[in-house]
């Protein structure tokens, strides 16, 4: 693997990379028209009736994922910004681009459930993208064993609510399902690209850090 410099942002000063940077985060955490590379996972299946009690959970399940996909992009944006190698550079965009269907899903899921975001987005954005900044300053290999890890704590995770949604709410169900198997190829990817296997501990406060963002976006 090659340890070219990311020159990508090297002409730019100081000021214009933060502006780039802030104008990117704003984005991500605004209601925006989504540019997205691959269909609603839900799009071609009937409403299901579902009782109040249902609706509420469902949107209460895609609210916490949506808020994943926030922080999604705030982790991989930083990465992006402190990569050190120019194929790892690349890996962090394209994941980048390609979770910004997963987060158009779940805006297209809250907006049916008739149910607002998390109201911690920019909170979860930012502090995602300093998490994913410091994994890539550490180096390429513990910035994409951060993601492997990250992205199998997700897998988990889009089991449990899987589990947990109505068994009626076949919509939210065919898009996690559809996001289940786009996290497991990017944490291949990362995998591929050299990914180091990260410390217990690490893991262990990146699965505590995780569970405090999915209790928060559950209720606010």
């Amino acid at each position: 693997m090659s340890n070219t410099p990311n020159k990508r942002l090297r002409h730019f000063s100081l000021a214009d990379r933060l502006i780039r940077e802030f104008d990117r985060g704003l984005r991500v955490v605004t209601l925006q028209r989504r540019t997205i590379s691959a269909p609603y996972p839900a799009q071609d299946m009937i409403e299901d009736d579902l009782s109040l009690q249902e609706s509420v959970e469902s949107a209460r399940l895609m609210r916490v994922n949506h808020a994943g996909e926030i922080a999604a992009q705030g982790l991989y944006h930083g990465q992006a910004l402190t990569a050190q190698n120019q194929e790892t550079l690349q890996q962090m965009e394209t994941s980048a681009q390609e979770e910004l269907n997963h987060l158009a899903w779940c805006e297209t899921r809250l907006a049916e459930l008739k149910s607002p975001r998390s109201l911690l987005s920019p909170f979860w954005y930012a502090s995602s993208y300093l998490l994913g900044a410091s994994a890539g300053w550490v180096g390429d290999r513990w910035s994409l064993g951060f993601v492997a890890e990250t992205e199998a704590q997700v897998e988990r995770h889009l089991d449990d609510h899987l589990g947990q949604l109505p068994v009626e709410d076949n919509r939210s169900r065919a898009i996690l399902e559809r996001m289940r198997e786009d996290e497991r190829h990017h944490g291949e990817e990362a995998r591929k690209l050299g990914a180091q296997e990260l410390p217990k501990p690490i893991k262990k406060i990146m699965t505590l850090v995780s569970k405090s963002m999915t209790s928060g976006a559950y209720w606010i």
